[in-house]
């Protein structure tokens, strides 16, 4: 395998087959990522990745599940993507599901017989950061897609079956903005009406360019009770018809799950009262990206 590191994925492909189409970020100009800051972005040659998919082929015949890295293999046109999906379905009898990250631009930007055609070929489930449903937050870090943008995604993905894993920053709008994110945010998911859904909590990353903002003391990040309150009011405003929730990434201080709408109280008493200190949260030192 010719992975170049370092690699992301979501927490959910842990056991998938994990595919490098492209090196890095097209987008790579968020504040608060470090992900993909020692790679120039390129799509890797095809003789590569057919070498990588024939490789794993040959040990793993089962593999139900394939996830296309790096940040956003669908920046890719069909007429390079969908033979990719060709040769993976031939590769694995037992294929059910590819998945990958998606920019919310790179969605909008095909039409709706495109994004059938990937369906089709097995392109089930798309994860989008949409970080803050604040356009001016968004605008504040660096964000390429819009909040417009990202919740036409959702819903044109949605038209061609392709479902969406939507992926919100806690604290994204630090101290100043906090209540802005959490209003806008509850907005734009309420609009995108995702399958499923997943809070991850910021932490600054050394060298990137919001690690700058907070040394000269223009943004003020939130400690672990204001991230737990704005989880609690996000959740608390939300109208999801069937959306399944996750918040269990490492750089949360409290894991939690369920489904909306079934566990929406449930999941607003445990964040009440984690905040009133009845449940012990995750120690600083055990948080993690």
């Amino acid at each position: 395998m010719s992975i170049i590191e370092p690699v992301i994925r979501p927490p959910a492909e842990a056991d998938s087959f994990l595919l490098q189409v492209t090196l890095g970020c097209s987008a790579d100009r968020c504040s608060f990522c470090g992900a993909y800051k020692s790679k120039t972005f390129r799509v890797k040659d095809r003789k590569e990745i057919t070498a990588d998919i024939n490789g794993y082929a040959r040990r793993y015949q089962d593999t139900r599940r394939v996830f296309l890295m790096d940040g956003d293999a669908l920046v890719l046109a069909n007429s390079k993507l969908v033979p990719i999906l060709e040769e993976l379905d031939a590769a694995f009898p037992l294929l059910a599901r590819i998945s990958s990250y998606a920019n919310g631009c790179n969605i909008t930007r095909k039409n709706d017989h495109e994004l059938a055609e990937l369906y089709k070929h097995k392109l089930s489930l798309i994860y989008l950061g949409l970080e803050s449903g604040s356009q001016g937050v968004l605008d504040r870090c660096g964000k390429s897609s819009s909040v417009e943008e990202m919740i036409e995604a959702v819903n044109k993905a949605a038209k061609a079956h392709i479902k969406s894993s939507v992926i919100v920053l806690l604290g994204l709008g630090g101290k100043k903005y906090s209540e802005e994110h959490v209003i806008s945010t509850v907005a734009a998911l309420n609009r995108m009406q995702p399958r499923y859904l997943s809070f991850l909590s910021l932490m600054v990353i050394p060298g990137t360019p919001l690690a700058e903002e907070v040394r000269r003391g223009e943004f003020e990040e939130l400690n672990s009770t204001e991230l737990l309150k704005e989880s609690h009011e996000i959740i608390k405003g939300l109208d999801l018809k069937k959306t399944v929730f996750r918040s269990d990434h490492a750089s949360n201080y409290l894991a939690l799950e369920g489904a909306f709408p079934k566990d929406k109280m449930m999941l607003l008493n445990i964040l009440e009262s984690a905040i009133g200190g009845q449940i012990r949260l995750k120690p600083e030192s055990l948080r993690g990206l």
